[in-house]
Protein backbone atom coordinates (compact mmCIF):
# COMPACT_ATOMS: atom_id res chain seq x y z
CA UNK A 1 0.00 0.00 0.00
CA UNK A 2 1.11 3.83 -0.94
CA UNK A 3 -0.31 6.91 0.41
CA UNK A 4 1.82 8.82 -2.06
CA UNK A 5 0.22 7.41 -5.07
CA UNK A 6 -3.41 7.33 -3.55
CA UNK A 7 -3.81 3.53 -3.53
CA UNK A 8 -5.30 1.20 -0.79
CA UNK A 9 -7.94 1.35 1.34
CA UNK A 10 -9.58 3.29 3.81
CA UNK A 11 -12.16 6.55 3.87
CA UNK A 12 -12.10 8.74 0.55
CA UNK A 13 -13.56 12.00 2.26
CA UNK A 14 -12.73 13.73 5.74
CA UNK A 15 -10.61 16.60 6.06
CA UNK A 16 -7.45 14.32 6.32
CA UNK A 17 -8.57 12.15 3.28
CA UNK A 18 -5.58 10.12 2.39
CA UNK A 19 -2.96 11.69 5.03
CA UNK A 20 -0.25 9.61 6.82
CA UNK A 21 -0.76 10.31 10.60
CA UNK A 22 1.37 8.37 13.45
CA UNK A 23 -0.07 9.22 17.21
CA UNK A 24 2.16 7.66 19.87
CA UNK A 25 0.71 6.07 22.86
CA UNK A 26 -2.35 4.69 20.46
CA UNK A 27 -3.61 2.01 22.66
CA UNK A 28 -5.82 3.72 24.81
CA UNK A 29 -7.38 6.86 26.47
CA UNK A 30 -6.72 10.05 23.64
CA UNK A 31 -4.41 8.27 21.77
CA UNK A 32 -7.14 5.89 20.68
CA UNK A 33 -9.50 8.73 20.72
CA UNK A 34 -6.89 10.19 18.57
CA UNK A 35 -6.39 7.37 16.38
CA UNK A 36 -9.73 6.55 15.92
CA UNK A 37 -11.02 10.16 14.71
CA UNK A 38 -8.78 10.72 12.04
CA UNK A 39 -9.21 7.36 10.46
CA UNK A 40 -12.93 8.39 10.54
CA UNK A 41 -11.53 11.55 8.61
CA UNK A 42 -9.96 9.38 6.23
CA UNK A 43 -6.23 9.42 7.49
CA UNK A 44 -3.82 6.10 7.23
CA UNK A 45 -2.62 5.31 10.54
CA UNK A 46 -0.20 4.07 12.49
CA UNK A 47 -0.84 3.06 16.16
CA UNK A 48 2.02 3.24 18.26
CA UNK A 49 1.48 1.81 21.68
CA UNK A 50 4.66 -0.29 23.82
CA UNK A 51 1.61 -1.37 25.86
CA UNK A 52 3.13 -0.69 28.90
CA UNK A 53 1.36 -0.28 32.68
CA UNK A 54 0.66 3.06 34.48
CA UNK A 55 3.67 3.18 35.73
CA UNK A 56 5.77 2.26 32.81
CA UNK A 57 6.12 -1.52 33.31
CA UNK A 58 5.77 -4.31 31.22
CA UNK A 59 5.40 -3.93 27.94
CA UNK A 60 2.19 -5.91 25.23
CA UNK A 61 1.03 -5.37 21.77
CA UNK A 62 -2.05 -5.89 22.84
CA UNK A 63 -3.71 -2.17 22.93
CA UNK A 64 -2.20 -1.05 19.52
CA UNK A 65 -3.38 -4.03 18.09
CA UNK A 66 -6.55 -3.60 19.34
CA UNK A 67 -6.79 -0.36 18.03
CA UNK A 68 -5.86 -0.90 14.69
CA UNK A 69 -8.52 -3.61 14.75
CA UNK A 70 -11.26 -1.47 15.88
CA UNK A 71 -10.34 0.88 12.55
CA UNK A 72 -10.26 -1.54 10.00
CA UNK A 73 -13.48 -3.30 11.84
CA UNK A 74 -14.83 0.66 10.68
CA UNK A 75 -13.46 0.61 6.93
CA UNK A 76 -10.22 2.59 7.61
CA UNK A 77 -6.65 1.64 7.48
CA UNK A 78 -4.19 1.52 10.18
CA UNK A 79 -1.17 -0.60 10.76
CA UNK A 80 0.80 -1.02 14.51
CA UNK A 81 3.84 -0.18 16.11
CA UNK A 82 4.63 -1.68 19.42
CA UNK A 83 8.21 -0.34 19.73
CA UNK A 84 9.25 2.15 22.60
CA UNK A 85 9.61 5.86 21.04
CA UNK A 86 11.71 6.85 23.97
CA UNK A 87 14.40 4.99 22.56
CA UNK A 88 16.68 5.81 18.91
CA UNK A 89 15.78 2.96 17.55
CA UNK A 90 12.05 2.99 18.22
CA UNK A 91 11.32 6.35 17.27
CA UNK A 92 13.53 5.44 14.41
CA UNK A 93 11.52 2.38 13.55
CA UNK A 94 7.88 4.38 14.00
CA UNK A 95 9.20 7.17 11.26
CA UNK A 96 10.21 4.01 8.86
CA UNK A 97 6.92 2.18 9.82
CA UNK A 98 4.86 4.59 8.37
CA UNK A 99 7.27 5.06 5.09
CA UNK A 100 7.42 1.87 4.06
CA UNK A 101 3.50 0.75 4.97
CA UNK A 102 2.22 3.92 3.62
CA UNK A 103 4.86 5.80 1.16
CA UNK A 104 5.13 9.00 3.24
CA UNK A 105 4.67 10.95 6.33
CA UNK A 106 2.26 13.95 6.90
CA UNK A 107 0.89 14.81 10.88
CA UNK A 108 2.67 13.29 13.97
CA UNK A 109 0.83 13.56 17.24
CA UNK A 110 3.20 13.03 20.18
CA UNK A 111 1.19 11.69 23.00
CA UNK A 112 2.56 8.69 24.44
CA UNK A 113 3.11 8.96 28.62
CA UNK A 114 2.84 7.48 31.99
CA UNK A 115 3.00 8.80 35.74
CA UNK A 116 4.97 8.43 39.19
CA UNK A 117 3.04 10.79 41.11
CA UNK A 118 5.03 11.78 44.21
CA UNK A 119 5.42 14.83 46.60
CA UNK A 120 9.12 16.27 46.12
CA UNK A 121 10.21 15.11 49.52
CA UNK A 122 9.41 11.33 48.60
CA UNK A 123 10.25 11.53 44.75
CA UNK A 124 12.90 9.03 43.58
CA UNK A 125 15.32 9.76 41.22
CA UNK A 126 14.28 7.00 39.07
CA UNK A 127 10.65 8.37 38.83
CA UNK A 128 11.80 11.61 37.40
CA UNK A 129 14.02 9.71 35.00
CA UNK A 130 11.19 7.82 33.93
CA UNK A 131 8.73 10.12 33.79
CA UNK A 132 11.23 12.71 31.94
CA UNK A 133 12.17 10.53 29.39
CA UNK A 134 9.35 9.25 28.46
CA UNK A 135 7.46 12.29 27.65
CA UNK A 136 10.10 14.76 27.04
CA UNK A 137 12.63 12.12 25.29
CA UNK A 138 9.29 10.68 23.97
CA UNK A 139 8.36 13.83 21.81
CA UNK A 140 12.09 14.76 21.54
CA UNK A 141 13.26 11.35 19.68
CA UNK A 142 9.75 10.80 17.10
CA UNK A 143 9.64 14.98 16.08
CA UNK A 144 13.63 14.66 15.71
CA UNK A 145 13.29 11.47 12.90
CA UNK A 146 9.89 12.92 10.97
CA UNK A 147 12.08 16.61 11.00
CA UNK A 148 14.93 14.78 9.52
CA UNK A 149 12.23 13.37 6.99
CA UNK A 150 10.45 16.25 6.14
CA UNK A 151 13.76 18.19 5.74
CA UNK A 152 14.72 16.41 2.84
CA UNK A 153 11.96 15.88 1.29
CA UNK A 154 11.62 19.79 1.10
CA UNK A 155 15.45 19.62 -0.09
CA UNK A 156 14.86 17.52 -3.04
CA UNK A 157 11.62 19.88 -4.13
CA UNK A 158 8.78 18.00 -2.62
CA UNK A 159 7.33 20.43 -0.21
CA UNK A 160 6.07 18.52 2.83
CA UNK A 161 2.55 20.06 3.98
CA UNK A 162 3.25 18.37 8.13
CA UNK A 163 1.90 18.94 11.20
CA UNK A 164 3.03 17.85 14.56
CA UNK A 165 0.63 17.93 17.77
CA UNK A 166 2.63 17.90 20.93
CA UNK A 167 0.64 16.68 24.38
CA UNK A 168 1.49 18.85 27.32
CA UNK A 169 -1.24 19.59 30.31
CA UNK A 170 -2.79 21.51 32.28
CA UNK A 171 -0.18 20.86 34.99
CA UNK A 172 2.59 21.38 32.72
CA UNK A 173 0.65 25.25 32.42
CA UNK A 174 0.30 25.84 36.06
CA UNK A 175 2.05 22.56 38.56
CA UNK A 176 -0.06 20.46 39.73
CA UNK A 177 1.09 19.30 43.90
CA UNK A 178 2.43 15.63 43.55
CA UNK A 179 3.54 15.92 40.03
CA UNK A 180 6.39 17.23 39.79
CA UNK A 181 8.22 15.32 37.52
CA UNK A 182 5.28 15.11 35.28
CA UNK A 183 4.59 18.97 35.38
CA UNK A 184 8.31 19.75 34.42
CA UNK A 185 8.41 17.53 31.38
CA UNK A 186 5.29 18.68 30.00
CA UNK A 187 6.52 22.50 30.87
CA UNK A 188 9.67 21.21 28.95
CA UNK A 189 7.14 20.00 26.02
CA UNK A 190 5.69 23.49 25.56
CA UNK A 191 9.07 24.57 25.27
CA UNK A 192 9.89 22.23 23.05
CA UNK A 193 6.93 23.32 20.24
CA UNK A 194 7.40 26.52 20.18
CA UNK A 195 11.33 25.68 19.13
CA UNK A 196 9.87 23.45 16.71
CA UNK A 197 7.41 25.65 15.19
CA UNK A 198 10.65 28.25 14.55
CA UNK A 199 12.93 25.94 12.91
CA UNK A 200 10.48 23.70 10.61
CA UNK A 201 8.68 26.53 9.65
CA UNK A 202 11.30 26.57 6.79
CA UNK A 203 10.52 23.13 6.02
CA UNK A 204 6.54 23.36 5.61
CA UNK A 205 5.86 21.88 9.13
CA UNK A 206 3.44 23.17 11.29
CA UNK A 207 4.10 22.33 14.98
CA UNK A 208 1.64 22.96 17.88
CA UNK A 209 0.49 21.85 21.43
CA UNK A 210 -2.47 20.89 23.46
CA UNK A 211 -3.13 20.61 26.91
CA UNK A 212 -6.03 17.94 27.01
CA UNK A 213 -8.32 17.21 30.02
CA UNK A 214 -10.63 14.17 29.83
CA UNK A 215 -10.37 10.88 31.57
CA UNK A 216 -7.81 8.58 31.24
CA UNK A 217 -5.37 5.89 33.25
CA UNK A 218 -3.55 8.90 34.44
CA UNK A 219 -6.30 11.11 35.07
CA UNK A 220 -9.62 8.78 36.26
CA UNK A 221 -7.74 7.76 40.04
CA UNK A 222 -5.95 11.11 40.53
CA UNK A 223 -8.81 13.25 39.82
CA UNK A 224 -11.52 10.51 40.46
CA UNK A 225 -14.42 13.05 41.48
CA UNK A 226 -13.87 15.31 38.28
CA UNK A 227 -13.46 12.52 35.89
CA UNK A 228 -16.25 10.14 36.21
CA UNK A 229 -18.58 9.56 33.28
CA UNK A 230 -22.45 10.97 34.08
CA UNK A 231 -24.70 8.21 35.94
CA UNK A 232 -27.53 9.80 33.54
CA UNK A 233 -26.64 9.42 30.44
CA UNK A 234 -25.91 12.99 29.93
CA UNK A 235 -22.76 14.54 28.25
CA UNK A 236 -19.69 12.95 29.21
CA UNK A 237 -17.42 15.93 29.63
CA UNK A 238 -14.54 14.31 30.38
CA UNK A 239 -14.56 11.46 27.47
CA UNK A 240 -11.06 11.89 25.52
CA UNK A 241 -13.41 11.94 22.31
CA UNK A 242 -14.18 15.49 23.41
CA UNK A 243 -10.09 16.25 22.98
CA UNK A 244 -9.45 14.87 19.11
CA UNK A 245 -12.09 16.89 17.04
CA UNK A 246 -9.23 19.54 17.59
CA UNK A 247 -6.18 17.50 17.35
CA UNK A 248 -7.66 16.45 14.07
CA UNK A 249 -8.34 19.96 12.61
CA UNK A 250 -4.53 20.57 13.96
CA UNK A 251 -3.07 17.84 12.12
CA UNK A 252 -5.15 18.80 8.45
CA UNK A 253 -4.17 20.76 5.79
CA UNK A 254 -7.22 22.85 7.01
CA UNK A 255 -5.36 24.52 9.84
CA UNK A 256 -2.73 27.10 8.88
CA UNK A 257 -1.48 27.83 12.93
CA UNK A 258 1.65 27.21 14.25
CA UNK A 259 3.51 27.52 17.58
CA UNK A 260 0.51 27.75 19.46
CA UNK A 261 -0.99 26.13 22.26
CA UNK A 262 -4.74 24.92 23.19
CA UNK A 263 -6.39 23.67 26.03
CA UNK A 264 -8.81 21.41 25.42
CA UNK A 265 -11.59 20.08 28.02
CA UNK A 266 -15.46 18.94 27.40
CA UNK A 267 -16.47 21.60 24.69
CA UNK A 268 -14.41 24.43 25.07
CA UNK A 269 -10.81 25.16 23.71
CA UNK A 270 -9.13 27.78 24.90
CA UNK A 271 -6.18 29.64 23.18
CA UNK A 272 -3.30 29.52 25.84
CA UNK A 273 -0.98 33.18 25.91
CA UNK A 274 2.05 31.82 27.59
CA UNK A 275 4.64 33.85 29.40
CA UNK A 276 3.98 37.22 28.36
CA UNK A 277 6.12 40.70 30.24
CA UNK A 278 3.90 42.26 32.47
CA UNK A 279 4.87 44.92 34.80
CA UNK A 280 8.36 46.37 34.27
CA UNK A 281 10.70 49.08 36.18
CA UNK A 282 14.28 49.89 35.10
CA UNK A 283 16.18 51.96 36.88
CA UNK A 284 18.94 52.54 34.29
CA UNK A 285 22.08 51.54 37.31
CA UNK A 286 22.36 48.27 39.33
CA UNK A 287 19.80 47.76 41.94
CA UNK A 288 20.39 47.73 46.02
CA UNK A 289 18.92 44.71 47.52
CA UNK A 290 16.77 46.87 49.25
CA UNK A 291 15.52 48.82 46.12
CA UNK A 292 15.07 45.43 44.07
CA UNK A 293 13.22 44.54 46.70
CA UNK A 294 11.32 47.59 46.93
CA UNK A 295 10.32 47.71 43.38
CA UNK A 296 9.41 44.22 42.67
CA UNK A 297 6.44 44.50 45.48
CA UNK A 298 5.30 47.49 43.75
CA UNK A 299 5.46 45.63 40.32
CA UNK A 300 3.47 42.66 41.87
CA UNK A 301 1.20 44.85 43.16
CA UNK A 302 0.18 45.60 39.36
CA UNK A 303 0.62 42.34 37.78
CA UNK A 304 -1.85 40.17 37.60
CA UNK A 305 -2.74 36.79 39.90
CA UNK A 306 -1.35 33.66 38.21
CA UNK A 307 -3.20 30.69 38.15
CA UNK A 308 -3.20 28.18 41.24
CA UNK A 309 -1.34 25.12 40.76
CA UNK A 310 -3.26 22.23 40.66
CA UNK A 311 -4.51 21.02 43.96
CA UNK A 312 -2.28 23.25 46.07
CA UNK A 313 -3.84 23.47 49.80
Amino acid sequence: MNAATGSGPGPATGICAGRVVIVTGAGRGLGRAHARAYAAEGAWVVVNDLGAGLDGSGSSGDPAHGVVEEIRAAGGEAVAHYGDVATPDGAASLVTTALETYGRLDTLVNNAGFLRDRMLVNLEEDDWDAVVRVHLKGHFLPLRHAAAYWRSESKAGRAPRACVINTSSGAGLSGSVGQGCYSAAKAGILGLTLVAAAELAAYGVRVNAIAPAARTRMTERTFADTMAAPVDGGFDAMAPENVSPLVVWLGSDAAGVTGRVFEAEAGRITVMEGWRPGPSADKGARWSAAEAGEAALKLLSRAETPQPVYGAR
